[in-house]
């Protein structure tokens, strides 16, 4: 397979044991946009963050899409794959420890997080995920047996997801043996205060 480097920003913390915050950002962002909201969560992660590789009209994306909540799930199969194999490549250059990789998507980079949660069970040892959609319309996995910690916040007013479909999701990951903590926060598409506090009370619930 022809990977491509992906665009980044590592930003060390002084804990040498220290958990990585892998920052993916939505459609049109980059690897400037999600490193002030980890900064709420303390000085005591890792931060990496990723730019998408994928450009949609001038705008970043890390995998195509068909339309509007329509994803071209073989780019997406393929852009996990080319991401994983990326931050393996770096680790040792960067020195942050692989098995301590928590991954905090928003929109498209919550879904190709989702999608590695899928294709790579084990490879994070948590992830973040703000206003979600289900990656792959078939859900091939072997799943976890390790209870990977997944936080889950979506939008009550979200017109972009189907709430049908976000349940299904969610079902479906608890039946792969995700440990899922759901919120279904009053608002849109948007980030809220209270995304953050609750990310910051699970992240601290979820890695003493």
């Amino acid at each position: 397979m022809n990977f491509e480097p992906l665009k980044y920003i590592y930003l060390p913390s002084e804990n040498a044991a220290a958990y990585t915050l892998l920052l993916l950002h939505g459609t049109g962002g980059n690897e400037r946009d999600l490193i002030p909201l980890a900064e709420n969560f303390g000085k005591e992660y890792n931060i990496l963050s990723l730019r998408g590789n994928v450009s949609e009209h001038g705008m970043p994306r890390f995998f195509k899409r068909l339309g509007m909540g329509v994803f071209d799930e073989q780019d997406l199969d393929f852009r996990t794959d080319e991401m994983v194999a990326f931050i393996k490549s770096i680790a040792d250059k960067e020195g942050f420890d692989i098995t301590k990789l928590i991954a905090l998507g928003y929109s498209n980079g919550a879904n190709i997080a989702g999608a590695t949660l899928i294709k790579y069970p084990d490879f994070l040892a948590g992830v973040i995920l703000y206003r979600p959609m289900q990656p792959f319309r078939e859900i091939k996995s072997v799943g976890t047996d390790n209870n990977v910690p997944v936080f889950f916040s979506s939008g009550r007013l979200d017109p972009t997801v189907n709430p049908n479909d976000t349940q299904t999701y969610l079902n479906n990951l608890k039946g792969l043996g995700f440990a899922v903590d759901y919120h279904d926060i009053p608002t849109g598409h948007n980030l809220t205060a209270d995304d953050i506090k609750l990310t910051a009370q699970w992240l601290v619930t979820s890695f003493k």
